[in-house]
């Protein structure tokens, strides 16, 4: 088959970066699926891994965001059959989507939302169960509650934000105030649902207290080091944060006072673990899929890249790294 990995670890204009070559048919596992690829889509953690982590085996497929077709089934499988079109983010610790096929456990895949193409049905998973773990499972926010309390989302352009935004202002009763800072940024998040809206390139205690709002939650989605002295001084008492960034480091003593909660954010923690509940995340985009088609919540994507190639998968990655994205970046499966 057709796939589309990197040899060495380094920038995207490296000769060893992005590269076409065939590669096997995946094996299956007894609950695993054979998909045919019809969309991708790129995420930040397809730029860190490509940039700091030196293939195992010669050549590493990225993609984690993908639809497709299933096309055979392992011995188990129990909620998919041949045929069926799906949707799903995938597993940090196998090959990836930028393939003509993928193996990918049921457990951690939805159908796909009937109203959705495949390209744009691929922008959807990887941030949408981050948002939603983010939001119910980190800080813990009850779905139709949260009257009288705000959420703050840092970076609320993003591809996280702006599924975070959708979720937090239409599933709870939370005020969501979101940060950007350019005319753009701030029309798409106000659009997408934001009540209000701050600027991220100012310090975000005194941009919160001109709104004379203080957020019992903050979603720390990007910069963290950098707002992070501003955030605990903006935050009610025994609020909560949550980050999904890589800070190098991060002092928590000082949230003591506040009696503060601080917690991470990871996807793919279930599916690289084998937790005993990884099959909340099958229910979570089916869930999602029936939010899409009822209009309850909106496609993110905003960058439609093309057909899967070098050329157009190194334009989405070159946009990523940007940190000029709006929401999220998608192509169609190989011609």
């Amino acid at each position: 088959m057709r796939a589309i990995g990197y040899k060495a670890a380094g920038p995207v204009s490296d000769k060893f970066a992005l590269v076409e070559f065939q590669a096997e048919l995946p094996s299956l596992g007894p609950r695993d699926l054979l998909v045919e690829v019809r969309g991708v889509s790129v995420n930040p953690v397809d730029v860190k891994v490509r940039t700091k982590a030196q293939p195992e085996n010669g050549t590493r497929i990225l993609g984690f965001d993908a639809a497709g077709t299933v096309k055979k089934i392992g011995a188990e499988v129990s909620h998919f059959k041949v045929g069926d079109d799906v949707f799903y983010a995938g597993d940090i610790t196998r090959q990836g989507s930028n393939a003509e096929f993928q193996a990918v456990d049921e457990q951690i895949v939805g159908r796909k939302p009937q109203n959705l193409g495949f390209a744009e049905a691929a922008g959807m998973p990887l941030t949408a169960i981050t948002a939603w773990e983010l939001l119910f499972d980190s800080l813990g926010v009850r779905q139709r509650e949260g009257q009288g309390d705000a959420i703050l989302i840092v970076g609320g352009a993003g591809g996280v934000g702006s599924i975070l935004i959708q979720l937090a202002k239409k599933l709870t009763g939370l005020t969501v105030i979101a940060t950007a800072s350019r005319p753009d940024t701030i029309a798409w998040v106000k659009q997408l649902g934001a009540d209000r809206v701050i600027n991220h390139r100012m310090p975000l205690d005194e941009e919160i207290a001109s709104l004379g709002i203080s957020p019992r939650y903050v979603a720390a989605l990007t910069q963290t080091e950098t707002h992070f002295d501003a955030i605990v001084k903006l935050i009610k008492p025994r609020g909560h944060i949550a980050l999904i960034d890589d800070p190098k480091t991060l002092d928590i003593v000082n949230l003591k006072q506040k009696a503060l909660s601080v917690s991470w954010e990871f996807m793919f923690t279930r599916s690289m673990f084998q937790t005993a509940d990884i099959e909340v995340q099958h229910k979570l985009l089916n869930r999602l899929a029936e939010l899409l088609e009822d209009g309850t919540l909106v496609s993110t994507v905003n960058q439609h890249g093309g057909v899967l190639n070098v050329e157009n998968l190194q334009f989405a990655h070159e946009l990523q790294a940007s940190g000029n994205a709006i929401g999220k970046t998608v192509l169609d499966g190989f011609a």
